[in-house]
């Protein structure tokens, strides 16, 4: 039987919690030289919020201009600096509309016995966006999603599938039946038969040909001085269905607060999603999101169980607006 987590409609403060990281100090030597390397002596270092992973990710300032660092030990989290690899090799391969942060340097070196990596890209001027969300900010944010699938993929940009990526995630309705928690909410369980047939087609809805980031949230969008919106944090990009974004970031609207997201309902069809599509793959989110919150928390990363059961009572509480209605 797997932990149970409180499972329930309602959200006392809806706030997503953020990791904690370590700081530029606690960097290896080695580490801070080759930043120093490629800006100069460091002079200024502005830790950023947002993210899961323990490493820093730091806008530094040093004496020949200025960037953006994230770097991870192995003995942080196992699985991070494999993902800060997954990043650098998506910043290579992106197209250039796609508008992700330049790459400038990368570092993968065992330090001391333990291994490092370690990215340098182009320090964007911006702020994440206000949450609760503020209408205007959505739809600079929507406007930039367009942007990144108003043509198909390039062929030849080698991202993985979506469908290949995410699959097994939003399949796990079947062991949520099995090992249910303790807690279920009533609504849940009295459509628990819904849920399951709904979201089993949810994994060959996300086949596309289109570039998705697929990590949609506040954190990960920069609002420029002219009040556009860049998209950042590349690590999870595939090749799939146009509309996986835009509802990724109307969930997170979900989470934080804001403008009623069937204001922006029209933006998911004007990409093609229909009805039925969407609460397929909202089922299948909250069947991953329930799942995982029962999880233990992984190493270096002790809010990550708490941001998806946050997550997933968002998903819950739409799931249940849109059926009722």
């Amino acid at each position: 039987m797997l932990a149970s987590v409180p499972w329930v409609s309602e959200i006392h403060e809806p706030v997503q919690p953020y990791g904690v990281r370590i700081t530029w100090d606690d960097l290896p030597g080695r580490v801070r030289e080759w930043v120093a390397d490629q800006v100069g002596p460091v002079t200024e270092v502005l830790p950023q919020q947002g993210g899961f992973s323990p490493g820093v990710a730091d806008r530094v300032r040093g004496t020949r201009g200025r960037a953006f660092v994230k770097a991870v030990g192995e003995n942080l989290n196992t699985r991070t600096p494999d993902l800060i690899g997954r990043e650098i090799e998506v910043l290579t391969r992106l197209p250039e509309y796609a508008g992700a942060p330049a790459l400038l340097a990368t570092l993968d070196e065992r330090i001391e016995g333990e291994r490092w990596v370690a990215l340098l890209v182009e320090d964007i001027p911006g702020r994440h966006p206000h949450t609760p969300w503020h209408h205007g900010e959505v739809v600079a944010t929507l406007d930039a999603l367009h942007a990144l699938v108003e043509r198909p993929l390039p062929a030849e940009v080698d991202l993985p599938a979506l469908h290949g990526d995410f699959a097994g995630d939003l399949s796990l309705w079947p062991q949520l039946v099995a090992d249910p928690p303790a807690d279920p909410d009533p609504w849940v369980a009295s459509n628990l038969d819904r849920l399951v047939d709904v979201a089993a087609v949810a994994p060959e809805i996300l086949r596309g040909d289109h570039l998705v980031h697929t990590d949609i949230r506040s954190d990960n969008l920069l609002v420029t001085a002219d009040g556009s919106v860049r998209v950042v944090d590349w690590p999870w990009a595939c090749r799939g269905v146009a509309w996986f974004d835009t509802l990724g970031l109307l969930l997170n609207l979900r989470v934080h607060g804001g403008p009623d997201v069937t204001t922006y309902s029209s933006r998911l069809t004007d990409l093609g999603a229909t009805e039925e599509q969407v609460d397929a793959l909202l089922a299948g989110l909250l069947g991953y999101l329930l799942h995982s919150s029962r999880l233990p928390a992984p190493p270096g990363l002790p809010t990550l169980r708490e941001f998806q059961r946050v997550q997933g009572v968002a998903t819950l509480r739409w799931i249940r607006e849109r059926w009722s209605g």
